[in-house]
């Protein structure tokens, strides 16, 4: 399986890369997508000036002040979770916490309140994973649409991304009138994006698109990659009861019942993080990156010149026993502070100046829900579902890890 996904997930990295199209990254031809948000610019004075506006809304200043909203957002999930263990239903998780996610993204990057765990009907998380599944034939496949056969599909995708798009202008336009009114605006990363595309009296279409794309750009990567890690988190804790234990015991002497998570909690829940990188150094859900060269360089002795694209692929590294003792066993003491440092074969969140800029946001969120989530619930697969990977651009478990809820007693 691991061999599959490394082939496609190296094929999606070539084609964003050195596509045609690649500076209007499209779904498919004539319908721009991510264009050259902070993902997919390949010029680098345009993306370092992306990136550098786009930092103060990822201090740790600012992500201290979120931590408000991790939790509310959080707790929305806990009551569906508590209706579930009282009714004796089964929770799709994967399911869930999409929705929580996509709640926590619009609400701290927007300013919007979508409350998805009130409203089931959202088009939102289908749409988000309809411009996924778009961007994987098409990218696979140059004759993908030619094909009479996917003219119902293509329509949908693009529905799905127009939907988004849509979206944007929207919630950018009611943002820039607040600005330009003079009011109070968050410090968030709408009005990063905006202040990223110049003054506001000058805009220019190209500007108008640049914004577009940062807003989908921001609008999937801070919901998609966030949950799916949640998803395989609790597909391997469940796995894994003596590891499911064992942080379990830590969040109860570092939380007790208190339901407010703090910033300094965090930093107390180390096992928690452990598991957390073993997650993802198991299922990289943004399973790969690449490069590409701008000038020639010598690596290790070999020659490599200008123009040619390297490949990094964070799934298949973190599977490889050069790197990773027993690597298919699931052990978060590899990331033991005093464990050796898996330098350079680990990077769920790509290395270098162009390393992921929500890690952190990322890493915090994660933290505050699986907290949460053992804190009070037991959790155990429901049998027969499978173990496999969906490959969708991003990584997500296939089942959708589906499991019976309990709730705990600590105290036992």
């Amino acid at each position: 399986m691991w061999e599959k996904v490394l082939v496609h997930s190296t094929l999606f990295l070539f084609v964003i890369s050195n596509s045609p199209n690649r500076t209007h990254f499209s779904l498919f031809p004539q319908h721009r997508f991510l264009g050259n948000g902070l993902v997919t610019a390949t010029d680098h004075e345009q993306w370092y000036k992306q990136r550098r506006i786009m930092d103060p809304a990822f201090s740790s200043l600012y992500l201290r002040g979120l931590m408000g909203t991790f939790n509310d957002r959080a707790e929305n999930l806990m009551d569906e979770l508590t209706k579930l263990a009282d009714s004796k239903k089964e929770a799709k998780m994967l399911q869930l916490v999409n929705r929580v996610t996509l709640d926590v993204i619009t609400k701290l990057a927007f300013g919007m309140d979508l409350d998805l765990h009130k409203n089931h009907e959202s088009p939102f998380p289908r749409a988000i994973e309809t411009c996924l599944k778009g961007m994987v034939p098409y990218v696979r496949d140059m004759f993908f649409q030619l094909n009479p056969k996917n003219r119902p599909f293509i329509k949908v995708v693009r529905e799905a991304c127009q939907l988004l798009r849509t979206t944007g202008e929207a919630w950018i336009s009611k943002r820039r009138t607040a600005i330009q009114n003079g009011e109070d605006v968050p410090k968030d990363i709408l009005t990063q994006i905006i202040k990223s595309a110049g003054q506001v009296e000058e805009m220019t279409k190209e500007d108008e698109d640049l914004m577009l794309d940062n807003f989908v750009t921001f609008f999937i990567a801070g919901q998609e990659t966030t949950a799916n890690q949640l998803a395989f988190c609790i597909m391997e804790l469940a796995r894994n009861p003596d590891v499911m234990g064992k942080a379990q015991k830590e969040v109860d002497a570092v939380l007790g019942m208190k339901q407010e998570i703090s910033y300094d909690d965090l930093g107390e829940l180390t096992y928690l993080s452990q598991v957390l990188k073993e997650t993802l150094r198991m299922y990289a859900t943004a399973p790969g990156t690449s490069r590409d060269l701008p000038e020639d360089m010598t690596i290790s002795g070999v020659h490599v010149p200008a123009g040619v694209m390297c490949m990094f692929d964070s799934y298949v590294c973190g599977r490889m026993d050069k790197f990773f003792k027993d690597p298919l066993t699931f052990d978060p003491d590899r990331f033991h502070t005093d464990a050796p440092k898996p330098y350079y074969c680990y990077y769920p969140f790509a290395l270098g100046p162009r390393s992921c800029l929500g890690q952190k946001f990322a890493q915090m969120e994660a933290k505050v829900v699986m907290a949460k989530l053992l804190q009070r619930f037991e959790f155990s697969l429901v049998p027969g579902q499978s173990f496999d990977i969906l490959d969708t651009g991003t990584l997500r478990p296939k089942s959708g890890v589906v499991c019976n809820i309990a709730h705990r007693n600590p105290n036992m």
